[in-house]
């Protein structure tokens, strides 16, 4: 195992009837923005919930933020946030709303030029106005990590940053809020989470075999519970378990000591970027491809994952790993999301454009940096 440090300050508020706590955790005398998405908040009671244990606070509000949030939606906000002087920002809905809010806390303190620096040239972020989320969708972990991802509609672009500075003071995790989200939303909850887990475990062994059963325990959970969810979305019990896996994904505790890839990402950022298709579904596209085309560097891994997750022990190597890509791929469908590139209508001419993407910014993406544009374009050639 690697040496690592590591340290979450995020503040778990997880059970039912928890969203009336957010009045004891936000700051007293503070001027709050509340930023939501597009009102589904209005209809399923969170925002009333809310509004009702902050009655006592000075609060304004900034909705409207996309699934995918917008550069320049974001920066609206920031103008907000100046003008007023707020000092504290309370996102209420899933992880896009998290994420374009880490965004506006550090984009509205940055002085060292243009905030879309800190998302294309890893501007430093040396401060942030203090966050706190009431989570409504289970899916991106974004409620325990210092990560966002923003998208710039006017160059169609979508890029990542990540920092201490933004990771919320506390989170609020009431798993009643499942019980109104559409399957499609579920769906899209159980793959992105699924594709944390393996973006940390499907790499190559450096002998930590409790973060391999920690990773191992998150994805059995997902595959246990999240056809329960589909199922069945008043099952209180799945859906808190659906959840906490989400949240345990992507905090920062199976990635400890252990290589990391995070190519299916990069890649599935582009199609987004391009042609607007939800995050989880583009993972559900690619991860497919890097698991093929990645089959020999990664050999190790997939077959443990093989053995151990779908208790596949027959066969040469090659035909356990074609199994283990096959339960994947049916387990990702088996929620409703296709995974190949003319499911969602991206015609051939669109891998190209994203392969010169990636040879234009001289990008090496894997855990050994080995996967240039020419093994980009194989593994989205895998999906046509």
């Amino acid at each position: 195992m690697y040496n690592f440090e590591y340290k979450n300050p995020v503040k778990i508020i997880f059970g039912k009837e928890t969203i009336s706590k957010v009045a004891a955790e936000v700051p007293k005398n503070a001027k709050i923005l509340l930023t939501y998405g597009g009102g589904s908040i209005m209809k399923n009671g969170v925002y009333e919930q809310v509004m009702n244990a902050l009655k006592e606070v000075e609060l304004s509000e900034f909705g409207g933020i996309e699934a995918n949030p917008h550069y320049e939606t974001c920066m609206k906000a920031v103008k907000i946030v100046k003008n007023e002087k707020v000092d504290f920002l309370l996102s209420v809905g899933g992880g896009s709303v998290l994420d374009a809010t880490k965004f506006i806390a550090a984009a509205a303190l940055y002085e060292n030029g243009d905030p879309w620096d800190i998302l294309v040239k890893r501007g430093k972020v040396e401060d942030a106005i203090p966050i706190g989320a009431v989570l409504t969708l289970p899916a991106t972990g974004s409620e325990m990590n210092g990560n966002s991802v923003i998208t710039r509609v006017s160059t169609l672009e979508k890029m990542a940053f990540s920092s201490p500075k933004v990771m919320p003071q506390f989170s609020i995790l009431d798993p009643q809020c499942v019980f109104t989200l559409p399957d499609k939303q579920v769906a899209n909850g159980i793959v992105d989470a699924f594709v944390h887990v393996m973006e940390q475990y499907l790499t190559f062994d450096v002998n930590s075999p409790l973060q391999d059963r920690f990773a191992e325990s998150i994805l059995t959970t997902l595959i246990e519970e999240g056809p329960k969810v589909l199922a069945d979305r008043k099952d209180y019990d799945a859906a808190a378990n659906f959840m906490w896996a989400a949240t345990m994904a992507l905090n920062g505790l199976i990635g400890a000591g252990v290589a990391q890839d995070w190519a299916t990402h990069s890649i599935g950022h582009e199609l987004t970027a391009f042609h607007g298709i939800d995050h989880a579904r583009t993972l559900a596209i690619v991860l497919p491809g890097v698991m093929n085309i990645k089959r020999e560097s990664k050999k190790e891994k997939i077959l443990q994952y093989g053995k151990r997750i779908w208790g596949i022990t027959e066969g040469t190597d090659n035909e356990k790993i074609d199994a283990a890509i096959a339960k994947t791929v049916e387990f990702f469908e088996s929620t409703g999301l296709p995974t190949t590139l003319p499911a969602y209508n991206v015609p051939e001419e669109s891998v190209t454009k994203i392969v010169a993407r990636f040879e234009k910014r001289f990008y090496k993406l894997g855990e050994k940096a080995d996967i240039d544009h020419r093994e980009i374009e194989q593994i989205l050639r895998d999906r046509l």
